[in-house]
């Protein structure tokens, strides 16, 4: 019986066992690795995105592992998990981003997993992507290009030239 509750200790109902084994001090010693467990999940936890704001102008590339919400204006390439481009914003430069949400304007090319223009966007530039969606009232100039692994296609143009020469 004490080792099914031990199955169960993570649980709040394990907090009521415990006063129930008070003889075991052992057993009080186990479940403090377990809520450290949890503790060590927790930086896991996805830190909310980056938001670069109206006033701010960013000359320079970007690159993280995160969510960027950009709101300001940036001349430079941006690489980014979740990329926000808000209605005040204006990129000049690649965007890549497993997924890209455009609600302002971009001049220069976007790769993406999941590539969306809503009806504000405003895009000058290549679409490189695996999934996209154009709401109505979206502006684009350029053209739309589907592949499988579009964030790391740059180099894939580099690879099929040696087997055709």
């Amino acid at each position: 019986m004490f080792s099914k509750s031990k199955i169960n200790e993570p649980g709040p109902k394990d907090d009521a066992a415990k006063p129930a084994a008070p003889a075991a001090p052992a057993q009080s010693a186990a479940p403090a690795p377990k809520p450290s467990e949890f503790k060590a999940s927790a930086p896991k936890a996805k830190p909310p995105a980056s938001v670069l704001s109206t006033d701010l102008h960013i000359t320079g590339n970007m690159k993280t592992t995160g969510d960027i919400q950009v709101e300001g204006t940036v001349e430079g390439d941006i690489r980014a998990h979740l990329l926000t481009i808000g209605e005040t914003a204006t990129i000049k430069g690649e965007v890549i981003a497993d997924d890209v949400v455009i609600n302002g304007r971009i001049v220069g090319r976007v790769r993406g997993l999941k590539v969306r223009l809503t009806s504000t966007a405003r895009v000058e530039g290549d679409i490189i992507h695996k999934t996209i969606a154009i709401e109505s009232g979206a502006h684009f100039e350029g053209s739309v290009q589907r592949q499988d692994d579009p964030l790391n296609s740059g180099s894939k143009p580099v690879a099929p030239k040696p087997p055709q020469g």
